[in-house]
């Protein structure tokens, strides 16, 4: 047999080899994935799922890829000429992006990287007539349509569509803004909801604060940080401080295509900072303490009568992840007091239990559990989208 015959055979039998592993894990998938739709039914997925690393990998792409991500707000682009680098998913995905406002004042998102040696473009928030990169001096305009390639004279074909920038969808609710590496699903499915319940808010009049905000890293699986947050089911158990102004016995969650509300009433007969609702609102008339969206896969809105705390949980290994605390005042009077009031607080007990969480779903006596009907559909939910999304 000849030695280009013998390769060949091997290379095909590799191929071969390796398609039958990825069905054989996609199989598996869809076993252990399987999520009754029926709640008072349904086990929660295998403990594989936050267990193998397997799992993390096809959740890069078939979850958080094909899915919309928080890259930042107007304010960091609010001139033209102003540019922006962002790495989407830190120590996960790490897609170097670059946010940037034309000469129009027209946001775009678009690759920072080089479309010729692959240098990154913009490495810190500047502004800029041009893209220039500092390797070749390959020049792209503020939309990321090549302009200029110096010693290029003698190339055929050149340039082309290839050339440019690859250019993002880009998606705006309020003043932030959300792109998606892979859009197979319309940014309204995740946000519509969300958009049409309290955008009656001045978010125009929201600003960031630095100094309350926080990065806070957790030694637990991304999904079971964003399972104890789909449920109220622990506020009595876990913190006292929120517990005593939620009403627990009417807290309530809403299941949407892909995202959920829980809202949170404060107590009857207190005199806990509550929403000054419009009569347009569908929540008038109630004592709406603070609203709590989630969008599908690792976002959290929380909108207080201060103003927002948005939560992005940012996978960085099978048993760690980073938990991003952006918090926007709206209402300075409002800041500290309130369900809103001390979110580090909250934070801490939460992260206390996850931690555990990831100690015990090790062990070999645990692989399924079952979810209260009433108060973890949201998290039936949640597990639901992922059983979708990966198989």
């Amino acid at each position: 047999m000849s030695y280009e015959i013998s390769k060949s055979l091997r290379l095909q039998n590799c191929t071969l080899s390796h398609n039958l592993e990825i069905d054989y894990i996609v199989i598996k998938f869809q076993t252990m994935l399987t999520v009754h739709p029926d709640i008072a039914k349904a086990q929660t997925i295998s403990t594989d799922f936050y267990l193998k690393p397997e799992y993390l990998e096809l959740s890069k792409e078939n979850i958080f890829a094909n899915t919309w991500q928080c890259i930042g707000d107007v304010d960091q682009v609010k001139e033209a000429g102003w540019v922006t680098p962002v790495n989407l998913l830190e120590n996960y995905i790490n897609e170097p992006l670059l946010l940037s406002s034309d000469k129009q004042g027209e946001i775009h998102c678009l690759s920072n990287v080089c479309t010729h040696r692959g240098n990154l473009l913009v490495e810190r928030l500047c502004k800029l007539n041009d893209i220039r990169c500092k390797y070749h001096g390959r020049r792209f305009q503020l939309d990321g349509k090549f302009t200029f390639m110096p010693e290029f004279k003698e190339v055929e074909d050149f340039p082309t569509e290839n050339d440019n920038l690859t250019k993002l969808p880009l998606f705006q609710f309020g003043k932030w803004l959300f792109t998606s590496l892979n859009p197979k699903h319309p940014a309204e499915d995740f946000f519509k909801e969300m958009i049409d319940r309290v955008g009656w808010m001045p978010f125009n009049d929201f600003h960031f604060r630095p100094e309350l905000s926080k990065e806070y890293k957790v030694k637990a699986h991304w999904a079971l940080y964003c399972e104890n947050y789909l449920e109220g089911f622990h506020i009595p158990f876990v913190h006292a401080g929120l517990n005593s102004i939620i009403d627990y016995g009417n807290y309530t969650t809403e299941l949407f295509k892909y995202s959920s509300l829980q809202l949170g009433l404060a107590k009857e007969g207190g005199n806990e900072i509550c929403f000054d609702l419009p009569p347009t609102s569908p929540d008038y008339g109630k004592r709406v303490a603070g609203y709590y969206f989630w969008v599908f896969p690792n976002m959290m809105f929380n909108f207080y009568p201060w103003g927002l705390s948005i939560n992005i949980v940012k996978p960085t290994g099978q048993s760690s992840c980073n938990v991003s605390f952006l918090s926007y005042v709206w209402n300075e009077n409002n800041l500290r007091i309130g369900a809103g009031a001390n979110l580090h607080q909250v934070e801490m007990e939460d992260e206390d239990v996850v931690e555990h969480v990831q100690k015990g779903i090790r062990s070999r006596f645990y692989n399924h559990g079952r979810y209260s009907v009433k108060m973890e559909k949201g998290t039936h939910h949640f597990h639901r989208l992922i059983a979708q999304f990966l198989s």
